[in-house]
């Protein structure tokens, strides 16, 4: 299956990096206040472990949708097409499943749903920076996440490290989201700050990402969760739902300005023995500002390198044998004191990759002449090793 789901325009990931700060509550409504806005939205519950996608949206645990052709049709509810392992499973049955079959039932409820034309898929992530956060990195073409954390130093420092995860996957962060941001006293409209103040704006400044908007505390919220009638339905015209139309509105006019987004080549398996010609050179995708770890290109380049052009426009060739000496896997380097074990003298003088892959959004993986197929190389490390050896130019 291909990573880019036909007929979804943009696929968002809902990402906290520890629970109990409002996540699930702010995908549901931040897709709702989108749907209000326009736009054709579904959302999956991505949380294997903990599905509450079902309850805030007034579904029934255990009821699985039906399949058509091999694929699951989504439940459709308030206007929004679902999909949760809450539907699958009873409230009171535990999911118990090693990481490869996390990542199996992900790629099931994202990529094996008829969701049809959407404009917005929100992926509602579980805490922390694991398995599945790692393994949807591979699974699907994101367009971004949105990082929720509350005003506390120590959901702001958690929250840090689950934006530095996206970075690495080379996930772009759309922004953050704070919740439990003051208190409106529903009589006079003051606001009270019943936790610290101006966290998520200071993470979003300390990082350069944008900042999406506050959401205050309202015991209307969680009686909505509760009830099945998320607030933004429910209470369109209270400070809450407000926020959470705000954060829409934000995060439309943010995607619909485009800028230095460039789009990746993405989900490639370019045998480069023989005629295929790879994932192409699409110097139309270069972009004044984008980042320059995106790659946009990669074909063959003399007898012992291959070239990778980038979002920026410049392109780098690299070396076969250097770029095999320098393979980071664990049978290579030793993964405690990060000295190369493998000695170069080792490798054979006619080494080449038989294929050159795609891991998700961030890296490289190549199968070589010498069966060694292990080494991943991010397009981060990449970028560096290439601007080490010299020798960009722009791409042509």
């Amino acid at each position: 299956m291909s990573n880019e789901l036909s007929g979804v325009k943009h696929v968002i990931a809902m990402s906290s990096g520890k629970g109990g700060v409002g996540k699930s509550t702010a995908a549901v409504n931040v897709a709702l206040a989108l749907q209000s806005l326009g736009q054709r939205v579904g959302i999956a519950d991505v949380d294997i472990f903990g599905p509450s996608v079902p309850q805030m949206l007034g579904l029934a645990f255990g009821e699985p949708p039906m399949m058509v052709g091999g694929q699951i049709v989504p439940i459709r509810q308030h206007g929004l097409k679902v999909m949760s392992m809450g539907l699958v499973t009873d409230d009171e049955t535990p999911a118990i499943f090693r990481g490869p079959m996390v990542s199996k039932f992900i790629s099931q409820f994202i990529l094996g749903v008829a969701w049809g034309e959407l404009d917005f898929l929100i992926l509602d992530l579980p805490p922390g920076t694991g398995d599945t956060q790692l393994s949807l990195a591979q699974i699907v073409l994101l367009r971004g996440a949105i990082v929720v954390t509350t005003p506390q130093k120590v959901s702001l420092n958690i929250a840090l490290r689950g934006l530095r995860m996206f970075e690495k996957v080379r996930v772009p962060v759309l922004g953050i989201l704070e919740n439990m941001s003051g208190w409106l006293c529903p009589h006079c409209g003051e606001q009270t700050n019943l936790f610290l103040h101006g966290g998520g704006r200071w993470l979003a400044d300390h990082v350069g990402v944008p900042f999406l908007g506050g959401v205050p505390v309202d015991p209307l919220v969680a009686e909505g969760g509760d009830a099945g009638l998320p607030v933004v339905l429910e209470h369109p015209e209270s400070g809450v739902s407000k926020a959470y139309f705000e954060i829409a509105g934000s995060l439309l006019a943010q995607l619909e300005r485009g800028g230095d987004y460039a789009e990746p080549i993405v989900d490639f398996n370019f045998e480069y023995n023989g005629d295929d010609p790879g994932p192409g050179w699409h110097l139309e995708r270069v972009a004044e500002g984008a980042d320059p770890q995106v790659p946009i290109g990669l074909r063959r380049g003399s007898a012992s390198s291959f070239e990778m052009l980038w979002a920026d426009g410049v392109a780098q060739s690299f070396s076969f044998r250097k770029l095999r000496t320098a393979c980071p896997c664990a049978g290579c380097v030793d993964e405690h004191t990060g000295k190369p074990i493998l000695d170069p003298k080792s490798v054979r003088l006619d080494i080449k990759p038989l294929a050159i892959f795609s891991v998700g959004q961030y890296a490289l993986g190549v199968r070589w002449n010498d069966g060694h197929d292990t080494g991943i190389f991010t397009y981060r490390s990449l970028r560096e090793m290439g601007r080490a050896a010299g020798g960009a130019t722009e791409g042509s």
